[in-house]
């Protein structure tokens, strides 16, 4: 169940700031797309994101993409985002997590792994001796299958203490996608 357990929980990528990332020794950030930069299957500006990686990036830290999105889609938001990285990473396989923290120049102790989904980003952050980051969904997907990893992503969770249910998705201070 280790390998289940993120090493933080958190809101969303806001609250990852200079001083959360030196405080855990993190140099660098691997960064799931859908649910967790952008809501997922949108193509629309989201400002809060976009702001949050020029942030960061200002601030010295190394980033880069590790999505299962399709390579069109993570192309296409690479290239807004002025990321390196890859789509269709094949997530939660650990070789991924390793090559691409090895793109960033850092040992996998200084990496960390950010993503809302516990059985790909955090596994495979986990298997990669990575520091894993777990960020509440930006939006409730109707996916069958993500409903049902939904539901047992809130069974493991709780079992490690954590609260973890669909109200997250109706929080009034999330920001919605520009029109």
């Amino acid at each position: 169940m280790s390998l289940l357990r993120p090493d933080d929980l958190i809101r969303g990528v806001g609250e990852i700031t200079p001083e959360f990332l030196a405080a855990r020794g993190l140099r660098g950030l691997l960064l799931d797309l859908d649910n967790t930069l952008i809501p997922y299957h949108s193509y629309d500006d989201y400002p809060s994101s976009q702001t949050w990686v020029t942030e960061i990036r200002s601030a010295g830290i190394r980033l880069a993409l590790l999505s299962n999105a399709t390579h069109r889609r993570a192309e296409q938001w690479r290239g807004r985002l002025e990321l390196e990285g890859i789509g269709m990473a094949g997530k939660p396989n650990p070789a991924s997590f390793r090559r691409a923290a090895q793109a960033l120049g850092l040992p996998p102790h200084q990496v960390g792994m950010v993503g809302d989904q516990l059985f790909t980003d955090v596994l495979g952050g986990n298997l990669a001796g990575l520091h894993t980051i777990l960020v509440h969904p930006l939006i409730d997907n109707a996916l069958p299958h993500t409903r049902l990893a939904r539901l047992l992503e809130r069974r493991v969770l709780a079992r490690h203490g954590h609260a973890w249910g669909p109200e997250v998705w109706q929080t009034p201070d999330r920001e919605e996608p520009s029109q």
